[in-house]
């Protein structure tokens, strides 16, 4: 059965672009898929707590003993269960100091492990298969030809961190780009075209959602 796990990380609870989106195209999906598993964690509201030495040396050797405390393991546990069960993915991201927030970086550090890597001869490794979209709210623009071109190191790092996953098969992006429009005066002659970015972020996830397979049977449905 179809299953979709929604992750959140913005720390802003409304007037949020990045969920406004990613609920955007889970709706959509719930809809097409209404008997399919759904699993949404919000990493601002229960951030995944960072690791330590304890538990970086489980994640790189699980039979062993490192003194990682149990509620530790189930919680890394839990989150590779979810992702593993997971046939498509929606994460939204929003731009912070031109990266990613810290809370997206501790659940990839509980992911991203050797379990899960891509095999050193190039196999696909035991998450491939998953359709992921990630859905980024930034405040200014980073496109070729703007002043701060080069300066994205969100999109290049998730694309290199989900790739040493298995995760880059089916991997989109769909960016809201100039979301300072709105509340920087400096920024005010842009609002047109942040509105245009808003726009088409919209129609692409609700062309991704549209496109997804049909659902055979029921599954639960879980908030976290």
């Amino acid at each position: 059965m179809p299953s979709l796990l929604h992750l959140d990380a913005s720390i802003r609870r409304t007037g949020s672009v990045s969920r406004d989106l990613s609920a955007h195209f889970a709706a959509r999906w719930r809809a097409r898929h209404p008997d399919g598993g759904y699993v949404h964690r919000d990493l601002a509201a229960h951030p995944v707590p960072h690791i330590t030495h304890a538990v970086r040396e489980a994640l790189l050797d699980p039979s062993g003993e490192h003194g990682e405390p149990p509620h530790e393991r189930a919680l890394t546990e839990l989150l590779n269960t979810e992702l593993r069960d997971a046939d498509t993915v929606v994460m939204g991201v929003p731009m912070y100091n031109y990266s990613i927030p810290s809370t997206v970086k501790t659940w990839l550090d509980r992911v991203v492990t050797p379990a899960n890597m891509v095999t050193p001869d190039g196999g696909p490794g035991p998450l491939a298969g998953k359709s992921v979209v990630v859905v980024t709210s930034r405040g200014g623009s980073y496109a070729p030809g703007t002043p701060r071109e080069g300066w994205d190191h969100q999109e290049p790092y998730l694309r290199a961190v989900l790739r040493s996953i298995g995760l880059a098969q089916d991997l989109e992006f769909v960016h809201a780009e100039l979301t300072l429009a709105t509340t920087v005066p400096a920024m005010s002659a842009l609002k047109p075209l942040a509105e245009q970015s808003l726009t088409r972020a919209y129609e692409t996830l609700t062309s991704l959602a549209a496109s997804s397979a049909e659902p055979p049977t029921p599954a639960r449905s879980h908030i976290r």
